[in-house]
C-alpha cells in the first residue's frame, strides 16, 4: 500500500466570516458537522495510517528570515491506499465540504532514499 497526506483546506476569510455567525447557530452547525465527521471516520477507519491533526499558526521560513504567515490548511491526515485516485475518491462527499469553499488535497508521500 502507498501512503498519502490528505490536507483539509478552507479559506481563512470564510473561517473569519464563520466566527461572526451567532454562537448558538454556529455551535449547532459545528456539532452536526462533527457528528458527520465522526461517522465518516468510522466508515473509513481502515485507510488511516496515523493521526488526523489540526494545523496551527504558520511561520514562513526563507533563506533570510522567519515571518508570521498563513495558509488555508486546517487539518491533515496520513492515509494508505492502492492509488491516489482510490484515496481521492474516498473523500468525495466528505463532511469537510460543509464549510463553504472547502477543498481537500491528496498528495502521494514519496520517501527519499535513505531518509525513510
Amino acid at each position: 500500500m502507498k501512503k498519502f497526506i490528505v490536507m483539509y483546506l478552507a479559506p481563512s476569510s470564510v473561517l473569519k466570516e464563520w466566527m461572526q455567525t451567532p454562537e448558538a447557530e454556529r455551535k449547532a452547525q459545528e456539532e452536526k458537522m462533527q457528528s458527520e465527521w465522526k461517522t465518516w471516520m468510522r466508515e473509513h477507519a481502515d485507510m488511516f495510517d496515523g493521526m488526523t491533526a489540526g494545523v496551527g499558526a504558520t511561520k514562513l521560513v526563507t533563506a533570510d528570515a522567519v515571518t508570521d504567515s498563513h495558509n488555508d490548511i486546517m487539518l491533515y491526515s496520513i492515509v494508505k491506499g492502492e492509488s491516489q485516485d482510490e484515496v481521492a475518491q474516498a473523500f468525495v462527499g466528505h463532511p469537510h465540504f460543509g464549510i463553504p469553499k472547502a477543498t481537500i488535497q491528496v498528495c502521494a508521500i514519496n520517501p527519499l532514499p535513505g531518509m525513510e
